[in-house]
């Protein structure tokens, strides 16, 4: 640590690192960027209001977390740093599958998905049971747009018993909720 920031109070420095992680989430949240360059003050502060007022919203229910853009950037943050967020990135990714409409793009994204995600030793493999895998890879065969449902099911009752009460107990969302 430089000789500066030794001479602070420990409990500045630890506001500091909270109010560093509630920017990294805003500076990270697609609707906060502007469109060409960074945000100006004024438009940050409006934004800023507007985002920690819908973080109340969050706690309501996970379902409120999932519909705002905000909500899922701010716990996709969260997941990073408890290297956890291939369960996110494996929910949405099913809800975009489930808009496909092509049957060749539901039978490629499918096979992506499930070599991404699903199958043993995948890259970022989403924690689920053998059953629920092996349900899964028969699904593929004639993929529609419902073949991960069980495991996408599976996913987001661990997001939402597991990682959402910690997200909601964690520093950034409680500094975020105090804004409020």
């Amino acid at each position: 640590m430089c000789r500066g920031l030794a001479a602070l109070p420990v409990t500045c420095l630890e506001r500091a690192k909270g109010l560093k992680t509630r920017l990294g989430i805003l500076l990270h949240t697609p609707e906060l960027r502007h469109r060409i360059g960074t945000p100006s003050k004024l438009q940050l502060g409006s934004r800023w209001r507007d985002s920690s007022r819908e973080a109340l919203e969050w706690r309501e229910s996970f379902d409120q977390l999932l519909k705002s853009k905000s909500g899922v950037t701010a716990f996709h943050t969260f997941l990073k740093t408890e290297f956890s967020e291939e369960n996110l990135d494996f929910w949405l990714a099913c809800e975009d599958f489930k808009k496909t409409r092509s049957k060749t793009k539901l039978a490629s994204k499918a096979n992506r998905i499930f070599e991404e995600f699903v199958q043993n030793e995948a890259p970022r493999e989403v924690n689920i049971d053998h059953e629920t895998r092996e349900i899964t890879r028969k699904n593929l065969t004639g993929a529609t747009s419902a073949c991960f449902n069980e495991a996408q099911a599976k996913t987001r009752t661990l997001m939402e018993k597991d990682s959402y009460p910690r997200f909601l107990k964690s520093a950034s969302y409680q500094d975020m909720a105090k804004q409020a």
